[in-house]
């Protein structure tokens, strides 16, 4: 409990990190000898680690991100092809200063929703924005928003964000509406900002998923010929570990 007039005064001024750190430090017997500077330091140190934590779990909340990956879990050594070193690079950020986009391709069950995840989290923890749809349940939502006056806003939303995750593309054929509206925040997002898409489905057949052919040409040529690749094989890795041993220390199956 603050009961320091100073720390009362620090968080009525929005500092509340600061007067964490003020309220520990009078508890430390041996603070004394750290000089005046240092002292005030950490507890600047504090109040920024406490903001920047805050700032990440709402960009984190914002996002919605369907698996909690980060960079740092990725099996590396899995059997799924995964390039090491391009994955280093997207793990950097870089293309998305750039405006580049990423397609994964696999079949199911390699992790491309948890490597687009994990690079989502990182550019999270970067201070960009992001934003996790899953492709079928994105049409409805903007099925349902086009009756009710909230499409353009929505389509505005994912226009915004610094980098769209757009999972499980190509599972289905997509309706005149559909194909429209992708178009719509593909070239919102066109040079502006980068998008991450999976699928199981191959970039060269993409193309027959869209009914429309000139919808589809220009879907295609504003995001895969902008597009870093990531194409994985293998078995499924869910399939894997589910046979490893139980908790009871028995083969699962």
């Amino acid at each position: 409990m603050l009961t320091h007039p100073t720390e009362q005064r620090l968080v009525a001024l929005g500092l509340a990190g600061m007067a964490k750190a003020l309220e520990e430090q009078r508890r430390q017997p041996d603070i004394a000898a750290l000089a005046f500077e240092e002292r005030l330091g950490l507890m600047v140190d504090r109040e920024a680690t406490c903001r920047d934590n805050k700032r990440l779990v709402r960009r984190l909340k914002f996002a919605g991100l369907r698996q909690n990956a980060v960079v740092e879990d990725i099996d590396m050594k899995a059997p799924r092809g995964l390039d090491k070193a391009l994955f280093a690079k997207l793990a950097a950020g870089d293309w998305i200063d750039r405006h580049q986009n990423l397609i994964v391709i696999g079949p199911t069950g390699v992790g491309k929703s948890w490597i687009a995840c994990a690079l989502a989290h990182t550019a999270c923890r970067n201070n960009r924005s992001v934003l996790y749809q899953r492709v079928p349940r994105l049409f409805d939502a903007l099925a349902l928003t086009r009756g009710d006056g909230r499409h353009a806003r929505l389509l505005k939303t994912i226009a915004r964000v610094q980098l769209l995750i757009l999972d499980d593309w190509g599972l289905a054929n997509l309706t005149p509406d559909q194909g429209r509206d992708l178009l719509e925040i593909i070239d919102d997002r066109h040079g502006r900002s980068s998008t991450v898409v999976t699928s199981q489905l191959p970039v060269e057949n993409w193309h027959e998923v869209i009914a429309n052919p000139t919808v589809a040409d220009a879907i295609l040529d504003r995001l895969v010929h902008n597009a870093h690749r990531l194409t994985l094989r293998g078995d499924s890795l869910r399939k894997a570990a589910a046979k490893r041993p139980g908790l009871d220390g028995k083969q699962d199956t």
